[in-house]
């Protein structure tokens, strides 16, 4: 009988006295902004400044066994994203509805078709995935995937800080034989050994590490963090940050598919933007983003990388036999399908129009998401079925899928947010979990496959999205319990 548990007990006894709490809420921010867990402010926006990230204060509990399942996990859900990258007729296939009905996908999906068609230049992708998780109440507190990022999986690089932070907090409080629980995070430092190992693979000693990223950044800190570790690991190596529209401009390739920026011969691609029609606002930076995939650079995600990570192919994952095309043994399979919740198609056949009756039914259980990364697109309760009743006759429900609303467990704590009351209120709050992953290899052979850490993100148990960067949740550390 599964022990359903519906809301974790605190780290430690709360509330705290306001004394307290005002204390060690300010020194809890001065330190979060002296070791970089920062950004830049969205409504005072300064390239001179940063203000501390939201942070929870008091480190949020997550079940010990689910934390490591999730690890275990990464390393077949790093090589089945792998083969899913590397099978063109099944991407095609599973993308074209999607290509029609929603121009995003689509203009991605003809970079794709470009590519296939001339020849890939560069066999060798890179993949820094980060697959998120609930803990799911009305399953034992056993965790449901959410997503798979693998485009611009961020957070790595301030997350890395989170242990220290929420351990100075527990032990400024004193309790010292809490800090166990906090499970160690190398994450920045794993995803920099991937992107050093792939520049190695390159083989110039001389090339460059480019990051792609957005003409504003506001999570500076984190990108900035991956720079300066790879710069620690290899001091003589240059990093280079453009924006795609500076691409247009700046980059070119020789006749033997090198990609030059400013003399700099670039030997990898970090995507950091690319990933939202906001970023490409002409048609300048769709060419630029062929020019790239055109090139010899290891690509972090390659064009098939990135399709591989669509909403669309996470829910024909989720379809009975399909892992199996992708994974032989039945241990990572099982594991692999234990993970998923329940996700369904919306094309024109006899399922799609039966997850549209579902949906137009019972809209409190389910949550529907469409072909984007960042946050804040995907449509939640009573708004579902509106959606579902403006779409249901039009080709642009294709481009969504539908996805069971995952119940996680409510925690206690207190939320830390840049310019908020010096004494925050105790609130009930829900976890999401994101282990991180490095996977390198071509349409061949895997020649890395890691695990290299988490991060956790809590918002307000009543928000339906959670995004740092987007401004509705604040980062934490897992500690973990049985």
């Amino acid at each position: 009988m599964a022990n359903f548990v519906h809301k974790f007990q605190s780290a430690i006894p709360l509330p705290l006295t306001d004394v307290v709490l005002k204390d060690v809420v300010k020194k809890a921010k001065d330190w979060a902004i002296m070791h970089g867990a920062a950004m830049r402010s969205k409504t005072k926006f300064s390239e001179d400044s940063i203000q501390f990230a939201p942070f929870v204060l008091i480190p949020s509990p997550f079940p010990k066994k689910e934390f490591y399942k999730a690890i275990e996990v990464q390393l077949f859900l790093n090589e089945m994203m792998h083969w899913v990258a590397h099978n063109p007729e099944f991407l095609l296939n599973c993308l074209k509805d999607a290509a029609l009905s929603d121009e995003f996908t689509g203009n991605l999906y003809k970079i794709y078709r470009t590519i296939l068609e001339e020849g890939v230049a560069q066999n060798v992708s890179l993949g820094l995935l980060r697959s998120d998780y609930m803990a799911h109440k009305d399953a034992g507190n056993r965790i449901n995937q959410v997503e798979l990022n693998t485009i611009a999986s961020s957070f790595a690089g301030i997350a890395s800080q989170f242990k220290s932070l929420n351990r100075f907090v527990l032990e400024e409080l004193g309790h010292f034989d809490k800090v166990d629980n906090l499970p160690d995070n190398n994450a920045l430092n794993g995803l920099c050994e991937g992107m050093l190992e792939a520049w190695k693979i390159y083989g110039k000693q001389d090339a460059s590490i480019l990051f792609i990223v957005e003409d504003i950044t506001y999570n500076i800190c984190d990108q900035r963090f991956h720079e300066f570790e790879l710069k620690k690991l290899h001091p003589k190596m240059k990093v280079l940050r453009r924006t795609l529209t500076q691409i247009v401009s700046q980059a070119e390739l020789t006749d033997k598919k090198e990609l030059i920026i400013d003399n700099h011969e670039v030997a990898v691609i970090y995507f950091r933007a690319g990933y939202e029609p906001g970023h490409y606002p002409s048609q300048k930076e769709w060419e630029a983003r062929l020019l790239m995939e055109r090139s010899k650079a290891i690509k972090c995600p390659s064009i098939q990388y990135h399709l591989a990570g669509t909403k669309k192919v996470q829910q024909e994952l989720a379809r009975t036999g399909v892992v199996e095309m992708f994974l032989s043994d039945s241990y990572k399979i099982d594991a692999v399908k234990e993970i998923f919740t329940g996700l369904y198609s919306l094309d024109f056949d006899e399922s799609g129009n039966k997850a549209v009756q579902m949906a137009l039914d019972s809209p409190e259980r389910f949550v529907l998401k469409p072909q984007r990364e960042g946050g804040g697109n995907n449509v939640y309760g009573v708004d579902v079925k509106e959606a579902i009743l403006q779409m249901k006759d039009k080709h642009e429900r294709t481009a969504w899928i539908l996805m069971d609303r995952i119940n996680p467990p409510i925690i206690s704590g207190y939320m830390v947010r840049p310019e908020g009351p010096d004494k925050p209120d105790l609130v009930d709050m829900v976890s999401e979990l994101g282990i991180f992953g490095v996977v390198i290899g071509d349409p061949k052979s895997i020649m890395v496959n890691r695990q290299v850490g988490h991060m956790l993100r809590t918002k307000i148990s009543t928000a339906n999205e959670g995004g740092v960067a987007a401004g509705l949740g604040a980062l934490d550390s897992p500690y973990l319990i049985d």
